[in-house]
């Protein structure tokens, strides 16, 4: 019967060696080493869990041999009675150190196998050898990491600390995310076959590395992760990483989570997921177009009803009193669980100090990512600094009226059930050169609280093959997680007919457009299209459009009323004839121009701005357009 667990698993680990140790002294003919087995089990019975040097050869499967084996080279490095013994068995001069012909002739159940490169002690790096005097002559060399195993001390091997990183465990986790964990994990718990990569993709980095986590905890295992572009290259990096890390996945009890970039090379994976053993799992935004034979999941950004759900739970008892709140941002915003649960955690408890708008603006500037392919507007323009017909405006406030009650219509209501064709709220704004078209989108972005992004085209479109499409991508998908507003100005150029294919170059821009479309239709955001030439549009974005919003030329009625709204309170002005002004026919855009050139004007003569200065202005502006106003479109301008 074994005696009672008494000591702390380092102290009896620490005793077991010794008498292991003893016992090996013993067999090599120390006539003061006095451990018998029986001893040696006394020691093992006291420990509070399995012994180091037992556990190591349960994992790795060895013989008894090959425990004393490793046993052997161990101790050298940590008895030096034993390494002294070791050194009077070998030739003269010799450094002290273990052989593995010695191992041969003292130890029992030896077995020649055991030190042939497939073999556990070398095959998983448990041992090396000095190949200086032959295969039995050489010293035996016992690997630093399962040196300090063996003797009580397991941490990650410190030739893979710069590469890999332990992955916490997530706190909040959209539940959809949960079931496939659920699933990964029941096919990983089936022992019929050899567990297979698991490629995580979609537009969630953050959920995948949370679902990971998730699966490995599940596991009873530690997660580390490792990124594509630190993937060896050659077959021979390949080879010692993966050696190394499957015996750190067998002593730490882990798990391998590869996060590959856009860019990374999928060769390379393909080559590693052939090496690697044990659970592994890939993330991913794209499928990467390699031959696996692994298991994929998508693990996108959650939906609106899944958004509601996490910032219920993120927020707890204060989610009753945000209710209007949390509907806002599940409808506005499309955020990983992480970051739910890092912006619920980041605003105050109370929420009557304002805590709506906290959360609001912090969900807002959550992301900054696409500001190298778009260009943020600062929104300011409100509904009174919009003149346009009663029926364009109309429009503009129903268009508000879908993304404040997409929630509701779509999911609570259940239209989004029914499949996710025609649910985005692509619109477009067509119309002359200053009518106001940009300005409406800032007036929504304003009435949304909504951050507005003007894609800048010369980013966006690449001369090489495919890259327009990436960068794209990453505009929708980084919008979308912003619940941005896009903004393509002037978009036949990006958004233009398809063409007949008469070269590569013609088909791979057809291929652009349609995968344009393709994100249009599916874009969860408000983008706005806007164009001066309707008819230059590829009549396949018409069908997908939500709104179609002509800006149309403004009639006196309306310039005089743009009039009237250009000049801020603060401008000084004296003798204007808003009515005689709006007689000149210029769209909303030009008066503006007039306007500020007049007050440039008036501020360097030290002046109010007066009509004599419009009319200046005016026929600068006039020239500079190359098109010169008549006499008579400003007489009386006095």
């Amino acid at each position: 019967m074994n005696a009672p667990c008494d000591l702390d698993w380092s102290t009896a680990n620490q005793r077991l060696l010794v008498a292991e140790f003893a016992r090996l002294r013993r067999l090599l003919g120390d006539a003061d080493a006095t451990p018998d087995a029986a001893a040696i089990e006394s020691a093992r019975g006291r420990m509070p869990g399995a012994a180091a040097i037992d556990s190591l050869a349960s994992l790795f499967a060895l013989s008894n041999f090959e425990r004393d084996v490793l046993l052997l080279a161990a101790g050298v490095e940590m008895d030096a009675r034993l390494a002294a013994l070791c050194a009077a068995h070998g030739p003269a001069g010799s450094v002290a150190g273990a052989s593995f012909g010695l191992a041969l002739a003292v130890l029992p159940d030896a077995h020649w196998s055991a030190l042939t490169p497939v073999a556990p002690l070398r095959r998983q790096r448990l041992v090396g050898i000095d190949e200086q005097d032959g295969l039995t002559g050489s010293r035996l060399r016992i690997d630093e990491r399962v040196l300090h195993y063996i003797g009580g001390l397991n941490y990650l091997d410190h030739r893979l600390q710069a590469m890999l990183h332990p992955v916490a465990t997530p706190t909040l986790l959209a539940e959809v995310h949960r079931r496939g964990a659920d699933a990964i994990v029941a096919r990983m718990r089936d022992g019929s076959a050899a567990p297979r990569p698991v490629l995580l993709h979609g537009d969630d980095a953050d959920g995948q590395r949370d679902l990971a986590a998730t699966v490995a905890a599940e596991l009873g295992l530690a997660l580390y992760r490792l990124r594509g572009a630190d993937l060896p290259g050659t077959a021979h990096e390949q080879d010692a990483l993966a050696t190394l890390w499957r015996r750190e996945a067998a002593l730490l009890g882990a798990g391998l989570l590869i996060e590959m970039a856009d860019d990374d090379g999928s060769a390379v994976l393909a080559a590693m997921l052939a090496r690697i053993d044990g659970p592994v799992l890939v993330s991913c935004r794209q499928l990467p177009a390699i031959a696996l034979a692994s298991e994929a999941l998508a693990v996108d950004r959650p939906q609106a009803p899944e958004q509601r759900a996490l910032w219920r739970t993120a927020l707890g008892e204060r989610a009753a009193a945000m209710a209007p709140t949390i509907d806002t941002l599940a409808g506005q915003y499309r955020l990983s669980a992480r970051r739910v649960a890092e912006l619920a955690a980041g605003v105050g408890a109370d929420p009557t100090t304002g805590e709506h708008g906290r959360l609001l603006g912090a969900c807002r500037h959550a992301e900054a990512r696409i500001g190298d392919l778009a260009r943020a507007v600062e929104s300011r323009a409100g509904w009174n600094d919009l003149v346009l017909p009663d029926a364009q405006r109309d429009m503009l406030r129903q268009m508000a009226v879908h993304v404040r009650q997409r929630l509701t219509v779509l999911y609570d209501w259940g239209f989004a059930d029914r499949g996710s064709r025609g649910l985005g709220l692509a619109s477009l704004f067509w119309g002359d050169s200053g009518t106001g078209k940009t300005l409406a989108a800032e007036v929504l972005a304003t009435e949304l609280d909504l951050a507005l992004f003007r894609i800048d085209l010369s980013s966006v479109v690449s001369k090489y093959i495919g890259e327009t499409e990436k960068n794209l991508r990453r505009v929708f998908d980084d919008a979308e997680a912003l619940g941005a507003i896009l903004l393509f100005d002037e978009a036949d150029a990006l958004f233009g007919k398809r063409s007949e294919v008469k070269d590569s170059h013609d088909r791979y821009a057809n291929i652009e457009v349609s995968y344009l479309l393709q994100r249009m239709e599916s874009y969860q955001g408000l983008a706005i299209l806007t164009t001066n030439h309707r008819q230059a549009l590829d009549n396949a974005f018409s069908r997908r459009l939500r709104f179609v919003v002509h800006f149309p030329f403004p009639d006196a009625r309306q310039r005089e009323a743009i009039w009237r709204t250009v000049f801020p309170a603060d401008t000084p002005l004296a003798g204007i004839d808003f009515a005689r002004l709006g007689n000149l026919a210029v769209a909303g855009g030009t008066i503006r121009n007039i306007a500020l050139s007049a007050a440039f004007l008036a501020a360097d003569a030290g002046t109010a701005v007066s009509m004599p200065l419009l009319r200046r202005a005016a026929h600068l502006e006039a020239a500079k357009r190359d098109k010169p106003f008549s006499d008579a479109e400003t007489r009386g301008w006095t």
